[in-house]
């Protein structure tokens, strides 16, 4: 049976006072996250739809319907949580709306176009490379997250910390519709090609309505296809000249030891492996830490950078 909890916790964004740019500190990891935001509402739509399609193909089998059940249904806290925050921006840039109606749209076209074993293996590719991203976001949490919002910071590091506490849902649920392993390999290019534009289109969004001030990088830069490689240019010799010389602000991973940067990178690369299972993978200590202190009814939603960790 699984072991997933379904937490019902009071986001609240409704004052409008969530700033765009809520991580003055690194505004890069500040607009991923809330390009994180218009992407989850709709991908984790996409899930909902496809576990309810996919509903007879695991009547036979209670745990895998348990598993599935509980993916639900903390996906659809996720998707109703990060809605909340989505409006709060969308009250400031009305403009930013047209983000989730076009990644709606993407993905109900996807959900047309495609069988459910191609769904299936979406979901399965896509949901493996969370636990070693978020890993080191969690891992790294101070320098990331703190002097952030702490609405958005706390809400974040929830979601995250959930995604890894079901990082094998994904696959439990394609393993029973697809059993060979071979066809969710050969559907990466796919399910990355969608992802991107999704973000790509979002990102454009984002530079076009949101004026620079309140933004504080561009997004474009932020989620194109030389994130990692841009990263990398300013580590070993000669790295902090030539970030010096790039200027503005700190890009993402830019608090973020080589080591660990380079563990995430391998570790997404064999995410991806048809044999991969996310349940072997190493996980960050301090999501127990978050699980502890929520069963003890600590307010989560403003858990972050407050509490003692």
């Amino acid at each position: 049976m699984t072991h997933l909890v379904i937490r019902k916790i009071p986001w609240d964004f409704e004052d409008a006072g969530v700033p765009f740019k809520w991580q003055p500190d690194n505004p890069n990891f500040g607009l991923f996250c809330n390009a994180f935001t218009f992407i989850a509402v709709p991908f984790e739509r996409y899930i909902v739809n496809v576990v309810r399609r996919a509903a007879d193909a695991w009547r036979d089998d209670p745990d895998v319907a348990a598993e599935a059940d509980a993916f639900l249904r903390q996906e659809a806290q996720h998707a109703s949580a990060h809605r909340k925050h989505m409006l709060a921006l969308v009250q400031r840039y009305p403009e930013l709306e047209w983000c989730y109606v076009d990644a709606c749209r993407a993905y109900d076209r996807l959900l047309d176009e495609q069988p459910i074993e191609f769904h299936a293996a979406y979901i399965a590719n896509l949901e493996a490379t969370f636990t070693p991203l978020f890993k080191v976001f969690l891992d790294n949490r101070d320098s990331l997250f703190g002097g952030g919002d702490q609405r958005v910071a706390s809400l974040m590091m929830w979601h995250f910390v959930e995604e890894i506490e079901h990082r094998s849902s994904g696959l439990i649920l394609y393993r029973h519709i697809s059993p060979n392993p071979w066809y969710r390999t050969r559907r990466i290019r796919d399910t990355f090609a969608h992802v991107s534009a999704v973000a790509h289109e979002i990102a454009k969004a984002f530079d076009e309505v949101v004026p620079f001030e309140d933004r504080g990088a561009s997004a474009q830069e932020l989620m194109s296809i030389s994130l990692l490689y841009g990263e990398f240019m300013f580590r070993g010799p000669g790295g902090r000249r030539r970030r010096a010389g790039r200027g503005g602000p700190p890009t993402l991973f830019s608090a973020v030891p080589t080591r660990e940067l380079l563990a995430m990178v391998w570790r997404l690369v064999l995410s991806q492996a048809p044999n991969h299972d996310p349940a072997d993978q190493p996980l960050p200590e301090w999501a127990d830490t978050w699980m502890r202190e929520y069963d003890h009814g600590v307010d989560m939603t403003r858990f972050f950078p407050t509490t003692t960790r």
